[in-house]
């Protein structure tokens, strides 16, 4: 019955071509990419985490055994597709920066490197497909991973473990007591995201003494005001002339592969920004969504 039931869905399809494309993309990249940059480990941890997720659900799926596993099944799905699509959309970014970048010589390690940049970009489309498709339409009864803040929580928290990535290599927070409190904006808030998808996906919000949905909009006008301050004191204190020198980008960058230090401070100004807008997007979901306990 379960099988009969997946061959006549449209999300199986795009499950399927979601992990395939995964599979090429990694399976390409560690044949003949000659990968000797660290990067090169992440792009393929986020293609094969893909591939490993989806090829769960599917097996799951296909022998019915969403009752039995320990998490719900109505937010886990939705939340790694989610993921997913993120880690892909990153390798799509941050392969062809790191390994095409500056390579203008043909090779055939340079054609490998671009087969699995395009299935790269494939995957994601296929990822973003299955989250379309996976996620709550208005009126309709699901869990809270797959509403609109329930996704916005899992951009939230991907974002700031990419800025963690950027402040920690090289440390960039260390010269002002104004940078360390970004610093703690960006740790809070991710600590309270991701409790709150543990939260949902292991079914555990009724276990809360107070009312989820509450703590949901409070939490969302926090996080709006706590990074609206990172968001001005960042730039500020890293492209000010007043307290640093690095106000203009090195020529150098230009012809490194990959992304300098000073793009990686203009990355992390830019992707707070970013996160801002995500989480007053979730603050004003979060503000009406009436939300319904699976």
């Amino acid at each position: 019955m379960p099988l009969v039931v997946l061959r006549s869905s449209p999300l199986l399809w795009v499950r399927l071509a979601a992990m395939v494309l995964a599979c090429v993309a990694f399976s390409v990249a560690v044949h003949g990419g000659r990968l000797s940059h660290g990067t090169g480990d992440w792009c393929i941890f986020c293609w094969s985490f893909s591939f490993a997720g989806t090829l769960l659900v599917l097996l799951v799926e296909l022998f019915g055994l969403q009752a039995r596993v320990p998490v719900s099944w109505k937010n886990f799905p939705i939340t790694l597709a989610c993921y997913a699509s993120l880690l892909c959309l990153s390798a799509s970014i941050i392969f062809p920066l790191y390994f095409l970048k500056g390579f203008s010589n043909h090779s055939e390690a340079r054609d490998y490197r671009i087969v699995a940049t395009v299935f790269s970009c494939l995957a994601t489309v296929a990822y973003l497909t299955e989250v379309s498709i996976s996620k709550a339409r208005p009126g309709e009864v699901a869990g809270y991973m797959a509403t609109v803040p329930g996704l916005l929580k899992v951009c939230e928290t991907f974002v700031a473990c990419v800025i963690f990535v950027f402040v920690s290599e090289p440390i960039s927070y260390h010269r002002y007591d104004a940078l360390k409190w970004c610093l703690a904006v960006y740790c809070i808030c991710f600590i309270l995201s991701a409790a709150i998808i543990v939260l949902c996906v292991g079914e555990c919000t009724g276990c809360l003494p107070f009312p989820f949905a509450r703590f949901l909009s409070a939490y969302a006008l926090l996080a709006v005001l706590m990074y609206l301050s990172a968001a001005i004191v960042w730039p500020v204190f890293q492209f000010d002339s007043k307290y640093s020198s690095s106000t203009r980008r090195p020529p150098s960058c230009g012809t490194s592969p990959g992304l300098c230090d000073w793009d990686k401070l203009v990355a992390v100004a830019v992707l707070t920004v970013l996160n801002f807008l995500l989480y007053v997007a979730d603050l004003v979901y979060s503000a009406r969504l009436v939300f319904i306990t699976v």
